[in-house]
């Protein structure tokens, strides 16, 4: 499966060498689409044109190097919208109140600001009410799980963390910051982020690989006192649930009873398989590329050696092939192709499969939708899209509005469900098991639920007045 992407190609066109039908041949036969021309300069021997074209994947480079041959063309220029769409980063930094004149600078700098400084220092809790810490997370990689690139590096990453610092603030009001760090060590980062803690109100970690994760947010959610949330375990696995729990809906299966098979045990497939466990599923085998796992086998991965005790109670043995065989539920979190339609068919009747791999699901969903009733996937352009937006910001908005000092179990659940619930039961079916990203009570609903848990499991320092009954 590809992704499509759109260019601007600028061209001097010779005339009476060739014709814009001869290029627009060329484009069509070297994979573009032309969506758009604008002419620049119509003149009587050269005509300069912008043609939008969209390409799939990387066929940018295939289009513009068969312009680029043709006899009467000159490539001038050549635009990617998503180049464009980074030129100076995607996010800034913006006053509340301008600063016109003496007394202005006098309330918000020096002299003014100290008495707020003494304030602070004789009650650090004032920090909530007196600065943006309240309002602030501090989105934190140090580059080496980025999408689905893998180790690209801090500075790499930076685009995905700008990204997502504008989804915190479009979805919920939060400002987000990011920190890409420079070292791969797990001590040094739970070490520059403790330093770093004060001026934040929550800590989301991205796209940190696999097993470090795990120890890096054990640390940071024991050490401090302000929520820690890794998004690549803990986002997949709410909305995953989420989707789950509708879908079982349609199909008319309880979590209980259905066995599930949970393929690529890395971050977010083990966050899954907790949550899974957690919500009441007693059936789970978990594979990934050594097979199932199993216990008895001495694993080095310590999230493996736990899982293993908890999961897989026939004892089965083998890989993907023995373990789908009848089973309800395929959850994938590895890569590209790894299920077959003869996988799918080995299924149990009216089943379910996540195939949530990005940018390439582990099965083509036209291969498998003849044979599987709910089918969802990690794509925005197909029905039931399983995605972390769906989750973040309403977490953190919870949890920062009450002041919480943990993202716990409870509070997880909780925002699984309040995504499931926005999906009315009037409006379930096959094609719509979970809302869209942009559906304006997701954030409010998980915001709320949050909030409720927290207060429930005494993690909230304070209740929000709209919730106070």
């Amino acid at each position: 499966m590809s992704i499509s992407t759109t260019i601007i190609i600028r061209l001097e066109i010779r005339k009476s060498i060739t014709s814009f039908g001869h290029v627009a041949s060329k484009i069509a036969t070297a994979g573009g689409d032309i969506v758009a021309i604008d002419v620049i300069r119509a003149g009587k021997d050269v005509t300069t044109r912008d043609i939008t074209v969209n390409v799939l994947d990387a066929g940018n480079e295939d289009v513009v190097s068969e312009l680029a041959e043709m006899a009467g063309i000159k490539v001038i220029n050549v635009s990617d919208r998503t180049f464009l769409a980074h030129l100076g980063g995607k996010i800034e930094v913006t006053p509340k109140m301008p600063i016109k004149n003496r007394e202005d600078l006098s309330l918000v700098y020096t002299p003014g600001v100290a008495r707020v400084c003494t304030a602070i220092a004789e009650d650090p809790s004032k920090a909530y009410s007196l600065t943006m810490k309240r309002n602030t997370v501090a989105v934190v990689t140090d580059g080496t799980a980025v999408l689905g690139l893998g180790d690209i590096g801090p500075e790499a990453a930076m685009p995905v963390m700008e990204g997502k610092a504008m989804l915190f603030k479009q979805l919920a009001g939060i400002d987000a910051f990011p920190l890409c760090l420079n070292t791969k060590d797990p001590d040094e980062i739970v070490s520059i982020i403790k330093a770093v803690s004060p001026g934040f109100g929550g800590i989301n970690l991205e796209d940190i690989s696999s097993p470090r994760c795990f120890e890096i947010e054990r640390r940071l959610a024991a050490e401090l006192d302000i929520p820690v949330f890794h998004d690549d375990q803990h986002g997949t696995a709410i909305v995953a649930l989420a989707g789950l729990l509708n879908a079982l809906k349609v199909v008319g299966k309880s979590i209980a009873t259905v066995r599930i098979v949970v393929v690529g045990i890395g971050a977010a497939g083990v966050s899954i398989c907790n949550l899974l466990l957690a919500a009441g599923a007693s059936h789970i085998v978990a594979v990934d590329r050594e097979g199932i796992l199993r216990r008895g086998v001495e694993y080095s991965h310590a999230e493996w050696l736990r899982l293993a005790e908890v999961t897989n109670p026939e004892g089965l043995v083998g890989g993907l092939t023995e373990a789908i065989k009848g089973a309800d539920v395929f959850i994938g979190v590895s890569g590209g192709g790894v299920l077959t339609v003869d996988h799918v068919k080995s299924m149990a009747k009216g089943s379910i499969v996540f195939a949530m791999a990005n940018p390439n699901p582990e099965i083509e969903p036209e291969l498998a939708e003849p044979y599987v009733r709910v089918l969802a996937t990690g794509r925005s352009d197909f029905p039931n899209q399983i995605n972390n937006v769906l989750c973040f910001p309403g977490i953190f908005r919870g949890a920062l509005d009450c002041r919480a000092r943990t993202v716990n179990l409870e509070m997880k659940l909780a925002a699984a469900k309040a995504i499931a619930s926005v999906v009315h039961e009037d409006e379930l079916n096959e094609q719509y098991i979970i809302p869209s990203i942009f559906n304006e009570k997701v954030v409010e609903q998980v915001r709320i639920a949050v909030i409720k848990a927290a207060i429930a499991t005494d993690m909230a320092r304070r209740i929000p007045k709209d919730l106070i009954s």
